[in-house]
């Protein structure tokens, strides 16, 4: 098998890889409608149903009976929203529940003159909202728009020179207990730390656990092309715990593949998108269940606890962090938070997400030497040639081998004409007598799929990479060439290397097919990222020059007959 075969296997592979991408995108849209009508049970009450209690709260303390979920349900905050504005985030919340979050340094489209994206929303198209309570067994307890502003009123920012600001909010029961919020927004930072400190001044012991959800409907894809990275990246909800690890699940599988009880200390929550997520990070050392439920077109994923019985003159305390931003792969790295890294959803293949994860490492470092994403791509393609050029030398030497004896190969032919088996045991017998390996063109070519697979997830899901340039006419390397020119030049660097391949013993049929793979191939580059065809240009070009050395310094005269 020679380099021409083997890039008809490449091709294969690759046709088959995206019809089931694409067939499976359809049956995820042919199931989603059955979803809508599933309607899941509401949250348990504290210390039932699996919700764990806070460090040193006994059992007996937290009645079994299933309280109602004040605040939980989207019903309009009794407080008049506040608008906080840092350098990089604009959010309107009431004290239990974030309505909006702009995030200031993205803009929706190219034009940087656009609104910036809008990740938490309150309009029924796009709603999508991060929501906090506590549930109590028996008393009262604040839900979600029951908190109110503690000295805080209309619009505050973040003062010039100040790296972070606070917001407090507070809730006081008729029984004299006061929970005491605090949002805290530092600058540059896309997560919110959210304190709730809990003091009963009261005569009776309080019994109450803390709920945080993200409740949103699914947003609308941009139509891209038939191979649009956003109708190809995860949309749904997600979690993460040091016992089972990460796991996900999308939206039209939220009912189908059964109910998430799962307690977790610890660990993580997130609605994901393309490119951007809201995530829940509970504190550490507190346990609570992790839970989905889905109702009137809206889905939700939500932490429940910790449980806490707070005696009278004592006080109780949780935290959480709240990630409301982009996938950005070093800030979400400096959170120390185990298995976050993993909302940057390359695959949902662990060897894919690992590549993925290295390529865009490499990738990274060259982008802080040379400042332009698409000449990164570039030197990432330089890198794994370098690489992999032992591999590639050994190729390019059996190819030229085979150049060498394409006259044999064509006696051979002749002499056995349609008898199949004689010819190929005939061509076996000399690529053993002159050392010629057959399938040496196979492996470098083989070895690039995984690569090229993980670079299109890596490509397709790097928030860093969005709306970023490389050159002239390339703008956007997460979007399809506007002008096709790349498709174009790579259709022109596979027919030459097609020139320098030997096709002597190739069977008719499959000598037609390999004429018309640098049109099929550009076709379909056609409506990939740009970045991803610039790396498989570059690596293509490259490869044709090494070819076109290697023959010149390797192939001799034609062994004459």
């Amino acid at each position: 098998m020679n380099q021409t075969r083997a890039l008809l296997l490449i091709a294969w592979l690759m046709v088959a890889t995206f019809l089931w991408m694409e067939w499976n995108k359809e049956q995820v849209a042919a199931r989603a409608p059955a979803v809508a009508s599933a309607v899941t049970p509401g949250p348990a009450a504290p210390g039932s149903a699996g919700v764990p209690l806070a460090s040193g709260v006994p059992a007996a303390g937290v009645p079994s009976a299933t309280p109602a979920t004040p605040g939980l349900s989207p019903t309009p905050a009794a407080a008049a929203p506040v608008t906080v504005t840092t350098d990089v985030l604009r959010v309107v919340l009431d004290g239990g529940e974030l309505r909006e979050a702009d995030l200031l340094g993205y803009p929706s489209t190219r034009d940087p003159n656009s609104p910036p994206v809008r990740l938490l929303a309150q309009d029924p198209a796009n709603y999508f909202v991060a929501r906090s309570g506590w549930v109590g067994q028996g008393v009262a307890a604040p839900g979600a728009g029951a908190f109110q502003p503690d000295g805080v009123a209309g619009t505050v920012a973040l003062a010039a020179g100040a790296n972070e600001l606070s917001v407090p909010f507070t809730w006081t029961g008729a029984d004299g207990v006061t929970v005491r919020r605090t949002y805290t927004f530092r600058r540059g930072q896309y997560v919110v730390d959210v304190r709730d400190e809990v003091v009963n001044r009261g005569a009776a012991p309080w019994s109450a656990y803390v709920s945080r959800e993200l409740t949103r409907v699914p947003r609308a894809l941009v139509s891209g092309g038939p191979m649009s990275a956003e109708q190809y990246s995860f949309q749904g909800a997600a979690w993460f715990s040091s016992e089972e690890k990460y796991a996900k699940r999308p939206y039209d599988d939220f009912v189908d593949d059964g109910p998430l009880d799962q307690q977790v200390t610890g660990g993580w929550i997130g609605m994901l998108q393309h490119h951007f997520f809201a995530s829940w990070i509970p504190q550490a050392d507190q346990a609570a269940l992790f839970t989905l439920r889905q109702a009137d077109g809206r889905y939700t994923i939500e932490a429940r606890g910790p449980a806490f019985t707070v005696a009278p003159g004592t006080q109780a305390t949780t935290q959480a962090r709240l990630w409301v931003g982009p996938k950005l792969v070093k800030q979400i790295e400096a959170e120390n938070v185990p298995g976050l890294e993993r909302a940057v959803d390359f695959s949902s293949y662990d060897l894919f997400a690992t590549l993925a994860g290295w390529l865009f490492w490499v990738l990274e470092k060259i982008h802080a030497l040379v400042g332009n994403w698409g000449w990164a791509i570039v030197g990432l393609v330089v890198l794994l040639k370098i690489a992999l050029y032992p591999l590639s030398a050994a190729q390019y030497k059996s190819m030229a081998k085979m150049r060498k004896f394409q006259p044999r190969i064509k006696q051979l032919q002749e002499r056995y004409g349609d008898d199949r088996q004689k010819l190929q045991m005939a061509m076996m017998e000399l690529y053993k007598k002159e050392k010629i390996n057959p399938v040496g063109g196979c492996l470098p070519i083989l070895l690039q799929m995984p690569v090229f697979l993980a670079l299109y997830w890596m490509l397709s899901e790097s928030v860093e990479l969005r709306h970023a340039p490389w050159i002239g006419w390339i703008q956007d390397l997460t979007a399809r060439d506007p002008f096709f020119v790349l498709p174009v030049l790579n259709i022109a660097v596979m027919w030459f290397a097609q020139k320098l391949n030997p096709t002597t013993g190739m069977d008719p049929m499959q000598a037609k097919m390999l004429q018309f793979m640098p049109l099929v191939f550009g076709v379909m580059f056609a409506f990939f990222p740009a970045g991803l065809v610039l790396y498989w240009v570059t690596n293509g070009a490259i490869g044709l020059l090494q070819q076109w050395w290697m023959i010149r310094r390797y192939s001799e005269e034609p062994v004459k007959v």
